[in-house]
């Protein structure tokens, strides 16, 4: 049987079958049975393609699919509004898109323009800024701002930021400060990046036993945690696991 029949025949079965489910009319199985191409292609646009605007699912699906085909379309969208009205909310949303695209340059030019009048220390902007300087590898201006954002905002807790600002002491050579915060996010931070990124720089602090340690604890609380965290986090614990092997 040549292969585009055999395809055809599927393509009928799933439509047929698809016909069935979601209650639509029968006559559409007759329709797609005797006229196979046009039939199934009739099906789609009349009945299917409407309906996907109204399903959650199938809007996430499209906007997931456009922001791959077209990773810059929000993007102009935003750029095109901001031109019109440069508005704060704008200005934050562009920042916020251009972060996303990893274009951090302009993401931290962005948030700078946030930063001003009675918006000068808002602690939103400022680690939107920190992030956006870490990523253009500025490490040591990120952690001033980090520092500035704590000083401006005392009562203000964010564990993303308080993971960056490890980071960022560890990448400017402060390995003590570093290890302090990261011992601090190893029973605070909700996720393992802050327990692996500890045990990394311990082990190359020349402290093998403690990074063993901490990777085990990881690995301990794989064996309890539920499905969907151990999912989540699945890049973190596979690296644990690489990491203990090599430290056996």
């Amino acid at each position: 049987m040549p292969i585009a029949v055999i395809v055809t025949l599927a393509i009928q079965i799933a439509l047929a079958i698809h016909v069935a489910k979601t209650g639509r009319s029968l006559y559409w199985i007759m329709i797609i049975v005797m006229l196979p191409l046009i039939g199934g292609v009739a099906y789609l646009v009349v009945e299917v393609l409407p309906g996907l605007g109204h399903d959650p699912r199938a809007r996430r699906a499209l906007r997931s699919l456009g922001a791959r085909l077209d990773p810059a379309k929000n993007r102009r969208r935003i750029e095109a509004e901001l031109a019109h009205a440069d508005t704060l909310e704008n200005r934050r949303r562009l920042a916020e898109e251009c972060l996303r695209l990893e274009d951090y340059e302009n993401a931290a030019a962005l948030y700078r323009r946030c930063l001003t009048g009675v918006y000068a220390s808002d602690p939103h902007f400022m680690l939107g800024l920190a992030n956006a300087l870490f990523g253009d590898q500025q490490f040591a201006e990120c952690r001033d701002t980090l520092e500035r954002l704590i000083a401006a905002n005392p009562a203000f807790r964010s564990v993303d930021g308080h993971l960056l600002y490890a980071r960022s002491l560890e990448a400017v050579g402060e390995a003590a400060k570093a290890l302090d915060e990261y011992a601090i996010l190893a029973s605070s931070y909700p996720g393992e990046e802050a327990r692996w990124r500890y045990a990394q720089l311990l082990g190359s602090q020349g402290r093998a036993a403690e990074a063993r340690e901490v990777l085990q604890t990881m690995l301990k609380r794989e064996q309890v945690a539920p499905r969907y965290y151990r999912n989540k986090e699945r890049r973190w614990l596979d690296q644990a696991r690489s990491a203990l092997k090599a430290l056996e």
